[in-house]
């Protein structure tokens, strides 16, 4: 089992990550959706933004992690077949994938901290503010974390889409690769 990626398939470290993180993405999309529509009075009124937060947090952790275990990895060669705009597109998807979850998780961090109150992370620490929003600019930035968390799940739908195409019609080994090293 390699832990790292070859240009033939990818390593351990790389499938964990990619399924760890959608995972927990497809998670805290649901829980934002729920909490967004609790009132004060419901018993998750600040328990869900407290785990929502905590996990943010995570996955940009995990995003920086993932961003440089691929940089410092090699980059998988096309499956045979494969056509060259598949290939571009699949590029671009990941890189679509990569942007939003950035701005997903700045935006998260500017809403969390808009007050000029730190974050904190799992009763463990507090992530500080670096600065205060008005509550004009603390809503724009809200819109941008909606909208981008909505362009993200039809991104993912779409990509999900694509490796099945893969798996079921073209009959490659795409979705393989990335079930096991």
């Amino acid at each position: 089992m390699n832990i790292k990626n070859t240009q033939a398939s990818y390593g351990i470290i790389t499938i964990l990550l990619h399924w760890v993180m959608a995972i927990i993405i497809i998670g805290l999309f649901f829980l934002g959706e729920y909490m967004v529509d609790l009132d004060y009075y419901d018993q998750w009124y600040h328990a869900a933004p407290w785990w929502h937060k905590s996990i943010g947090i995570l996955v940009f952790a995990l995003l920086l992690i993932r961003v440089g275990w691929k940089l410092s990895n090699p980059t998988l060669v096309p499956v045979a077949n494969s056509q060259l705009w598949e290939v571009k597109i699949a590029k671009l998807v990941h890189i679509i994938f990569y942007i939003l979850l950035f701005i997903i998780c700045i935006s998260g961090y500017f809403i969390s901290t808009a007050k000029n109150v730190g974050i904190e992370i799992f009763g463990l620490f507090e992530l500080p503010a670096v600065m205060e929003l008005s509550e004009n600019k603390a809503d724009i930035v809200g819109e941008i974390h909606e909208i981008s968390t909505h362009i993200l799940v039809i991104v993912f739908l779409l990509h999900g889409i694509a490796a099945l195409k893969h798996h079921f019609i073209n009959k490659d080994n795409t979705l393989i690769r990335m079930l096991k090293p």
